[in-house]
Formats: structure tokens, C-alpha cells, sequence
């Protein structure tokens, strides 16, 4: 398990283009007063094409940012993602790209290009009719001044990290280790279309790719692609590439030192499933090839990779959830760490900090900055040694930080839960809070009439505080005896608080505008309130945060907020493993939704690709603590479910297998308890294939609380 903060939020792209005209300034109070009667409530439509900023980058000098967005193509059953362009001296954001398969944009160290990942079709492929076919994954760079996107290279090899090098002239990034032809061949006689689990994977090489090379290339008049020929002895690579080294592992991040003479990347499990946090760590090779130096032996998982302008130490991120450098896995809060690369010793970095560390980044003299969360919240701090000191006072969730490489200028993301995403840039560390925005995405979030919210606090069983948010519906802010909606995040390690959400995953602003009271615990398991508090879910997986949720409804009840008699409840991922358990502990639930989340703990161990954190959870393998597989999972108290439950699931996904959905459906069936089994097909875990998918999830959802929850 792992916190989902989901794919797209979406809108057309000519929308889009109307909406990033802006001189705004951050918000000086997140909380909402209850909106003005003429403003009509936000549809269904227009909450699902909100858009989702996926991340943004700010150019070496600080003059511009490029913007990585997605939206929903709902004519061809797809997201598209697109890149998007500001530039200091107009003001204005443009779109860069247009071909709708664009992602995870890089500046070139003068700032003349942008490389970025597309599977969009060579300019000598046709285009492909069938839009749910996935091409070759490439690096592909842009001047910004004008002209086309062209490919770094040809070859069908998809791309897994890349990077500029810290000149410019090159590119390096990582491709599955290809075979020669004598070995592919002899694979295809002896297997034929056999998969072996583990036996025919294979670990990654990395490339090094002349930009001059790449731009030459797609100069010349070039005949229909052909796949790479490899030698009867030699494994086919770009023509132009050079062979850095190669990995038995994946290398999923890359980062060259800024004096180029050297490579850290950061490598993962093969397969994409973690069975063993030892797949994730730091290497080090030299930027003219040769052998790769392992840098760490721990069991966090390792990302985020700075380096500090001397080049002499690494800033990295240990995430929420992702284990610890420090000792033994175990689920804690996001945590920073400075590594010399000399010596390969850790320094534990912004240590007094009570919250989860959600991001880095290092400006050009050597500071170094961090999103942190603590409660519902999310700022920027500066971190010196052990202390970190707040730079960012407007209430609310900063996210995606970024600096600029030769100059002050420092970009980030800022929302609360009635303020869109907005991309802002600050011209120096000290006029962080004076920072503009650069876009002005969902403008219709601020034409409808805005929900209302406030922070609630309560005690669980045992004593423990515990913090979420009740979100009322538009003008009913503090009225009593409201029909409430328990919306459960998933994770466990996130946090519901002050942020901006619109999609699939997220509707607890859509609900409120559709009449309901909506409850967000942080129940313990949570992040950003202390490593104690989150480690506190191990081994009760779901009864501790189950008894405090519990707790906070029958708070709620007793302070007349909420109306005992239409309580409905629900999640997904997580969020669905607690809705599926927690109906099984009470019947005071009229209505409860659920997706993708088990209801059993051992085969989901076995199927979820995720399969480390899992037994972290419950301390254990299956045949270790039976005990806790079985007190812990919904499975075997079904019999005590009668709250009607609408249930969804991807059939491809691959961390909550879809079965455990089938089986959950198979029980309330047999139970005679009203139910429905929704099934998307071709989703994994994000529903991020067909925006119809989240569509109807919602519209079915909200149809499902009202039937059962309001009669």
C-alpha cells in the first residue's frame, strides 16, 4: 500500500488555453465562507474535467517554467498529457506540445531545450488509429524559441530516466539491457510465447546520446523506421549511443554531478513488484562509463536525487511509507538525508521536524528547501543542519518545488481545498509568501458556489488525538444534523487536509456541493503527525485507525453534527480496505462505496506489487502471523455485513487484485445485501486508461449514496 494521489484531473485544452491569462497572488486564508446564493452548484461535468498539474520545472535563469498538465479526451476514451510553456517576459502560458502522450519535462543546462518522455509516433510512423495502444516510450527534446519535437533517438526501446548531462551536449538515459540476435533467437526457439516470472526478466543499461547526433538525425530525410538489428553476438543500440554500464536492477532515476564527471541513479526491482527494499539504492558510476559503485546498503527507498553545487553530496528523499535509512524497514514519515559520496555516510537532515518531509529541492547557493506536512497543511521550510524554519505562511499544500539552477527564482505549487492548483513563482527565497501565480487552471472551481470547511478534532477509544475535516455543503457551514459522508484516503501514509482535489479519487468537494457533510480522518497510520502516530497502525492494520474513524462519527453524532440516522461511508485503494472492514464492525452505515480494496490480507500479499510494505503491516509473512491475516481482514465477518455497498475495481490491477473485489461481491451476494460490481476494464490501480471510467464511478457513487443513504 502506498498513498494514491491520482492520475488526471482533466479539461479540454482550449479551455485550458482562456484559463492561464493571471497576476494572482496566494491566498492569506484557506478556509472558506459559505458562498453567495446566486452562484449555481458545480455539475458533475465540469468536477470531472478539472485539471491535473502532474509537475512543472523552472528554466537555469529563472525566466520561464514549463508545465507537464493532463486532461480528459473524452471523444477518444483517453487522457492526453501536454506541456505547457511561461515565460517571464509576456506572462503567458502556452501550450508547447499538442500531440497528448507528453510527460516529465527536463530544462537544458543553457535553457535553450526541453527533453521529455512521449510514446507519440516517429514522424515517419503513421498515426495509429487505436488510441489505446501504447507506443515506444522516447526521449524527445523541444527548442522553446520554436520548431518540432524531435526524437533523441529511433530505436524501440522505451525509456525508463533520463537526464541532461551537466553540459548539454548529451543525454543520458536507461533502456531495458537488450538481447543479441543468437540469444533472442534461441529464447523465441526454446519458449516460444512461455513466460518466465522471474527467469526472462532483465535489468537495465545506461546510455549516453549526443544531442548534436539527435538533432542531425532528424534533419536528413529518413526512410520508414525499422526495428534495431542486432549482431549475432551484439545487442543493438542507438547508433550514436554509448554504453555507460549496465544494471541488474531497473535504474528509475538518474542525476549527473555538476562538474560531469560523474552519474548517481537510482535503481528498483525488475519486476516493478518491491520484494525487497534492497532493489532500491544509490549507485555510482563515472560520466565516461565503466563499473557502477553501490553508495547505500538500507532499506529505505531512496529518490528525489540532488546534488549540492560543490558536487560533493547528494540531497535525497526517503519518502512517507518508503522505509528507513537508519535501521530496520519501518513505515515512518518522509525524511531527508545528505549523503557524501566520498565516504557513503548519511546525515539526517531537518530531524526536529514533527511532520513528513513531501519533497526537495537545492537552490543555486547550496540551500536547501522541502515541502513538509504537518497536520492538514503543507509549507515550504528551509532546512539548516537538524532545524527547518517555515518560508511559506499562506495556509494551504505546497507541492512540486523546483529552483532555478543560475539564479533565485523559485517555483512551486500552492492549493487548498477551494483553490485550484496553481504553478507560482517567487524571485527569491525571502518573497516566497509574495510569489505570483503563472496559471490559472479550473477557473470554474471559483464561478459555482464553494463548499465550506474546518479542521475537527476528537479522541479516539484509547485516548489518542486524532485530526480530520468536515467539509459542508455550499452555505451550511456549523448547521447540526447533517447526512454525512465518511470518505476514507487511502495510503495508509497521506493525509486529507487542505488541498485541492477534483477526480475519480478525490470527489469530497462534489459530495458536500451534492448535499452531504463530508468527514476526512486522519486516523493513525496517517502522515504528518509524527512518526509515532503513523507507526501506531503496526500490526492492527485496519482495527486501530477503524476504532478511531468509529470514534470520530460517533463524536460527530454526539455534538449534533451529524444526523445518526443517514451515515454512509467510503473509500478507495486503503480508504476501500477500511470501508470493506469497517461495515463488518457496525450497522450504523445506511450506505457504504468502496474500490480496490481487499478484504483478505494473504493472497493480496501475494498478488499486490507492494508485497515488503504489506507484511511490514502486519509484521509477517502469511505463515508467520496467520492470526493477524485473519482478525485483521473483513473476509471472515462478512456474515455480519447489511449495509448496501456499491463496489468498483480495475481487472488489471496490480497492487489490489481485482478479485478481491469478485470476492467481496460473491459474499454480499450470497448475504442477500444489496450490492453492485462495477468493473473497468484494462485499469490497474490509478483509473488513469479511460476518463469515462472515473466518470462513471462518481456518477454511480453519488447515485448509490443517495438511493440507500438518504431513504
Amino acid at each position: 500500500m502506498e498513498p494514491l494521489h491520482t492520475s488526471m484531473r482533466s479539461t479540454q485544452a482550449s479551455a485550458l488555453l482562456l484559463s492561464i491569462l493571471m497576476v494572482a497572488g496566494l491566498p492569506t486564508n484557506a478556509q472558506t465562507s459559505p458562498a453567495a446564493p446566486s452562484k449555481p452548484p458545480i455539475s458533475l461535468d465540469e468536477f470531472m474535467n478539472a485539471t491535473d498539474i502532474l509537475g512543472a520545472r523552472i528554466s537555469p535563469d529563472g525566466k520561464a517554467v514549463v508545465i507537464s498538465a493532463a486532461a480528459s479526451d473524452w471523444q477518444h476514451n483517453r487522457f492526453t498529457e501536454d506541456l505547457w510553456l511561461w515565460k517571464k517576459k509576456n506572462g503567458v502560458a502556452t501550450p508547447l506540445t499538442h500531440a497528448g502522450h507528453d510527460s516529465s519535462p527536463q530544462w537544458s543546462p543553457d535553457g535553450r531545450m526541453i527533453a521529455f518522455l512521449s510514446d507519440r509516433p516517429l514522424p515517419t510512423e503513421p498515426p495509429s488509429d487505436d488510441d489505446s495502444k501504447e507506443g515506444t516510450t522516447r526521449v524527445w527534446l523541444i527548442p522553446i524559441d520554436g520548431g518540432e519535437a524531435v526524437p533523441l533517438y529511433r530505436d524501440k526501446l522505451d525509456a525508463h530516466a533520463f537526464a541532461w548531462s551537466s553540459d548539454g551536449a548529451s543525454v543520458v538515459f536507461s533502456v531495458t539491457q537488450a538481447l543479441s540476435k543468437a540469444a533472442d533467437d534461441a529464447q523465441k526457439e526454446e519458449w516460444k510465447d512461455v513466460i518466465r516470472w522471474r527467469e526472462q526478466e532483465r535489468g537495465d543499461v545506461l546510455l549516453s546520446f549526443p544531442v548534436a547526433a539527435a538533432i542531425h538525425n532528424s534533419a536528413k530525410i529518413s526512410p520508414p523506421h525499422q526495428d534495431p538489428k542486432p549482431t549475432a553476438d551484439k545487442p543493438a543500440y542507438p547508433e550514436d549511443a554509448t554504453v555507460l554500464t549496465t544494471s541488474s536492477l531497473q535504474i528509475k532515476e538518474i542525476a549527473p554531478s555538476p562538474d560531469g564527471q560523474q552519474i548517481a541513479f537510482e535503481t528498483g526491482p525488475v519486476s516493478l513488484r518491491l520484494e525487497n527494499p534492497s532493489a532500491s539504492e544509490l549507485f555510482l558510476v563515472a560520466a565516461k562509463g565503466g563499473d557502477a559503485h553501490q553508495l547505500t546498503h538500507n532499506q529505505g527507498l531512496e529518490s528525489d536525487i540532488h546534488w549540492m553545487p560543490s558536487g560533493n553530496n547528494l540531497i535525497l528523499l526517503v519518502r512517507a511509507a518508503a522505509g528507513s535509512i537508519e535501521g530496520p524497514y519501518q513505515d515512518v514519515q518522509g525524511r531527508i538525508y545528505s549523503l557524501d559520496t566520498s565516504t557513503g555516510n548519511f546525515i539526517r537532515l531537518g530531524a526536529a521536524f514533527h511532520g513528513s518531509w513531501e519533497g526537495a529541492a537545492v537552490t543555486s547557493d547550496g540551500t536547501i528547501l522541502a515541502a513538509g506536512l504537518t497536520g492538514i497543511d503543507q509549507h515550504v521550510y528551509r532546512i539548516d543542519g537538524d532545524k527547518a524554519t517555515v518560508v511559506s505562511n499562506a495556509p494551504g499544500n505546497n507541492n512540486f518545488l523546483d529552483a532555478a539552477r543560475h539564479s533565485s527564482e523559485l517555483l512551486f505549487t500552492h492549493s487548498t481545498i477551494t483553490d485550484p492548483t496553481q504553478v507560482f513563482v517567487a524571485d527569491s527565497l525571502p518573497s516566497v509568501n509574495d510569489a505570483k501565480a503563472v496559471t490559472t487552471f479550473n477557473p470554474i472551481f471559483h464561478e459555482r458556489a464553494q463548499v465550506a470547511w474546518k479542521p475537527y478534532r476528537w479522541k479516539s477509544n484509547d485516548g489518542t488525538e486524532v485530526e480530520g475535516v468536515l467539509i459542508y455543503p455550499p452555505g451550511k457551514l456549523n448547521e447540526k444534523h447533517l447526512p454525512m459522508l465518511t470518505l476514507i484516503h487511502g495510503g495508509p501514509a497521506d493525509a486529507d487536509g487542505n488541498r485541492f482535489e477534483a477526480d475519480w479519487y478525490d470527489w469530497a468537494t462534489l459530495a458536500a456541493t451534492n448535499g452531504w457533510l463530508v468527514f476526512r480522518p486522519n486516523y493513525r497510520g496517517s502522515s504528518g503527525y509524527g512518526d509515532d502516530f503513523m507507526l501506531a497502525i503496526h500490526p492492527h492494520l485496519v482495527s486501530a485507525p477503524g476504532h478511531d474513524i468509529l470514534s470520530g462519527v460517533d463524536a460527530l453524532v454526539h455534538d449534533g453534527i451529524a444526523d445518526p440516522d443517514h451515515l454512509t461511508i467510503g473509500g478507495y485503494s486503503y480508504g476501500g480496505y477500511m470501508t470493506n472492514w469497517l461495515i463488518t464492525q457496525t450497522h450504523r452505515f445506511k450506505a457504504a462505496v468502496t474500490g480496490a480494496g481487499a478484504v483478505e490480507h494473504a493472497a493480496n500479499w501475494g498478488n499486490d506489487d507492494l508485497t515488503w510494505d504489506d507484511a511490514w503491516y502486519l509484521s509477517g509473512t502469511p505463515w508467520e502471523k496467520p492470526e493477524l491475516y485473519q482478525s485483521e481482514a473483513a473476509l471472515f465477518q462478512l456474515n455480519k455485513v447489511t449495509t448496501p455497498t456499491h463496489i468498483v475495481g480495475g481487472n488489471a490491477d496490480n497492487r489490489v487484485s481485482y478479485f478481491e473485489q469478485v470476492l467481496l461481491e460473491r459474499a454480499l451476494e450470497r448475504l442477500n445485501v444489496p450490492h453492485e460490481l462495477l468493473v473497468f476494464p484494462g485499469e490497474n490501480h490509478p483509473l488513469d486508461k479511460n476518463p469515462w471510467h472515473g466518470y462513471i464511478k462518481v456518477r454511480e457513487e453519488l447515485k448509490w449514496l443517495a438511493r440507500y443513504g438518504r431513504n
